[in-house]
């Protein structure tokens, strides 16, 4: 089985800063690319930011100057910097992970439960 699960959401004020993480655990042979989503209320699911297997990342317009995408491949995670936010920002983060199982020819895509990240003051 594989499991993926994100932490670090929380309450911040406007102009703040947090770090999500987003772990990936289980049965993996390898992981493609991660991904942070988010969801505010109301709306639906968007990307925020993607990045593949190699590092390179890809960013939406309002992501862009404001949040970074890393992952640590080691350690099957990934994490997402969160500066300068605000109200609007706030919303339920999710992280999904193309992942390949151990014994399986191809990758699925998993998604995190989800953390609630509010930005009010």
């Amino acid at each position: 089985q594989v499991q993926v699960v994100e932490s670090g959401g929380g309450l911040v004020q406007p102009g703040g800063s947090l770090r999500l993480s987003c772990a990936a655990s289980g049965s993996i042979f390898s992981i493609h690319a991660m991904g942070w989503y988010r969801q505010a209320p109301g709306k639906q699911r968007e990307l925020v930011a993607g990045i593949s297997s190699n590092g390179i990342t890809n960013y939406v317009d309002f992501a862009k100057g404001r949040f970074t995408i890393s992952r640590d491949n080691s350690k099957n995670t990934a994490t997402l910097q969160m500066n300068s936010l605000k109200p609007e920002d706030t919303a339920v983060y999710y992280c999904s992970a193309r992942i390949v199982p151990i014994g399986s020819l191809w990758s699925n895509e998993y998604w995190g439960p989800g953390t609630q990240v509010t930005v009010s003051s």
